[in-house]
């Protein structure tokens, strides 16, 4: 009974070293950290294998309101490279970009390299709206300014950068095309959005759309509407006559429920993907997937 004891003994042994030697080793190459996922699926895309992207946001997260771990917190402060949203957006990050700020951290804001569009109304009305993801066009800038910054991380080579941003922008005005063309066949008095949160500030103005308003009646999801502020879309959606008002995924859709019933006409809710990317099974893995859903489901929910 011995040797068989002495067998078992060796073979557990053996597993604990193997094991050791196979845990994970740490990321190699450039380190770049992305706050909000939408970022993050574009900054790899830009970047291709050629840094670890670390992003910050989880899958249906909101980017007005996720928190992060002390790990992380201090990662942002020890990168290559740090890409945040910026006007305003990360509401619960502050402190901790103005920390890795504070320490030196290489940093781009992707908000400082668009031509910024402020709120049209609501409380925020003429300040920044940060939610410029929702033009194609502004995001070309922010690719442009992604590709720049990497190329001067050591470890970087140009030549494949600028293949993979070049590719990645085609994909881009491929999505805008895609976007014009589906819009301009809604009839125009049909071009008038209702969201639960002002979002699409930057696709009003670059595909003629009129923005009725928003049951939050602001630029972050963090407030809250009063009765009177409801009572005011109400009637505003009863004399525009819009036909369906949309809810962002990644908040609770009852405030808009409210709204429709109180509206007293026959109003449709369907729910959009405009602040978080879904995990990989959902309708909005990626920023493509994510601006493609969005179209169908707007023209499906305006067309007459």
């Amino acid at each position: 009974m011995r040797r068989p004891v002495l067998l078992t003994i060796a073979t557990v042994l053996a597993m604990i070293v193997v094991s050791g030697c196979s845990q994970p080793a740490p990321p190699q190459g450039p380190q770049i950290v992305v706050t909000t996922n939408i970022l993050g699926d574009v900054t790899r895309q830009v970047l291709g294998d050629q840094a670890v992207v670390t992003t910050l946001m989880q899958p249906e997260a909101d980017p007005h309101s996720f928190e992060i771990s002390a790990q992380l917190a201090a990662l942002m402060g020890d990168t290559d490279l740090l890409i945040s949203n910026g006007l305003g957006l990360e509401e619960g990050l502050v402190q901790h970009l103005d920390r890795a700020a504070a320490a030196g951290a290489p940093m781009l804001v992707a908000g400082e390299v668009i031509d910024v569009v402020p709120y049209s109304s609501g409380d925020a009305e003429g300040a920044p709206d940060p939610h410029f993801w929702t033009d194609p066009a502004a995001m070309l800038s922010v690719v442009n300014a992604i590709e720049a910054a990497a190329a001067t991380i050591d470890g970087i080579d140009a030549g494949k950068l600028a293949t993979s941003a070049a590719a990645y922008r085609a994909q881009l005005v491929e999505l805008d095309t895609e976007m014009a063309t589906a819009f301009a066949a809604l009839p125009a008095e049909r071009r008038a959005l209702v969201t639960n949160h002002h979002v699409f500030g930057y696709l009003a103005k670059r595909f003629d759309f009129r923005v009725i308003g928003a049951v939050i009646p602001g630029g972050t999801t963090l407030a809250a509407p009063s009765a009177a502020d409801l009572r005011q879309l109400s009637e505003a959606i009863r004399s525009a006559g819009v036909p369906t008002i949309f809810a962002e995924s990644s908040q609770p859709d009852r405030l808009v429920q409210v709204l429709a019933s109180e509206a007293g006409i026959d109003v449709e809710v369907r729910e959009l993907f405009t602040e978080s990317l879904t995990r990989p099974a959902g309708d909005a893995p990626t920023y493509l997937d994510m601006m493609r859903t969005n179209i169908q489901r707007i023209v499906q929910g305006l067309s007459p």
